[in-house]
């Protein structure tokens, strides 16, 4: 498994990332992870829509919470070919539960317990702790990664306006 430092910190300290380093304009890996339910989903799943794929290490934390919520307001207002995507390693259960609590409805919640394959496939499988980083990717509708954007420090917040501005550029 590929490792790569140097590229994200939690809470000041560098910590490790499995998995390749990918780049705009190569094509999107699948994955297998499963929704709240249970059911499978992989990138297919959502074949030919634009997908908005934000990587968070756990819904249970602040910064993981306060991303959730903007993007499910974000997904709101932007037209039906977008899908917004949030990953985690938290399970599908926990997820189910925080999507009740926090009124989500637009972002589809999806869980990479199983296998880790979303993970250490998109190169976002943090070695210490065995969470994901806090990335950003947009895949256009022939599943090419068209944006990418790895937060450097964890505990940081994306920048939404250019996550959003991207997915709308593919429009």
């Amino acid at each position: 498994m590929n490792e790569r430092s140097g590229i994200i910190t939690f809470k000041g300290n560098p910590f490790t990332l499995l998995g390749p380093q990918l780049k705009v304009g190569d094509k999107a890996p699948d994955f297998a992870v499963v929704d709240t339910g249970l059911a499978p989903v992989t990138l297919a799943s959502s074949a030919g829509k634009v997908r908005i794929i934000s990587a968070v290490p756990s819904l249970d934390t602040p910064v993981c919470d306060t991303e959730t919520r903007r993007f499910n307001q974000e997904a709101a207002k932007l037209p039906g070919e977008v899908v917004v995507l949030t990953i985690s390693l938290d399970l599908p259960f926990a997820q189910k539960r925080w999507c009740g609590a926090a009124g989500i409805d637009k972002v589809v919640l999806l869980s990479d317990y199983r296998e880790r394959s979303f993970g250490q496939n998109y190169g976002v499988l943090i070695k210490e702790l065995l969470l994901l980083s806090r990335a950003i990717f947009v895949v256009d509708a022939q599943d090419v990664i068209r944006y990418i954007q790895i937060v450097p420090e964890v505990t940081s917040e994306p920048d939404y306006a250019a996550v959003i501005a991207a997915a709308k550029a593919l429009l």
